[in-house]
């Protein structure tokens, strides 16, 4: 099994950056891809970005690009999640997951989720 633990959430003023990281441990062999998703209330979880785990390949949805970066380190078996120029419309809870066979956009095939970190960006 994999675990994972987001962190680094928090109120942001419009306009700031956070960085939100994701640490994997158990058999953090299993993980070929991870990615970073978000929930707002009321709305359906939306992909970020994801990232292989020995390529360093990285994917984006469209409208993330620019503002939000994603990039990892394998010594530590942490992802990270930055991202700048918030907006209020960046509120939500941030989810990390964990993929044993591809860098995907689509959320029900991550084999692992964390418990999600809440951002709040405030105007």
């Amino acid at each position: 099994q994999v675990q994972l633990a987001e962190s680094g959430g928090g109120v942001v003023q419009a306009g700031g950056s956070l960085r939100v990281s994701c640490a994997a441990s158990g058999r953090t062999v299993l993980i070929y891809a991870m990615g970073w998703f978000r929930q707002a209330p009321g709305k359906e979880r939306e992909f970020i970005a994801a990232i292989t785990k020995s390529g360093g390949i990285t994917y984006y949805a469209d409208s993330m690009k620019g503002r939000f970066t994603i990039s990892r380190d394998n010594a530590k078996n942490t992802v990270y999640l930055q991202m700048n120029s918030l907006t209020p419309e960046d509120t939500a809870v941030y989810y990390c997951a964990a993929d044993g066979v591809r860098a995907t956009m689509r959320a029900h095939e991550y084999d692992y989720w964390g418990q999600g970190t809440q951002v709040t960006v405030s105007s």
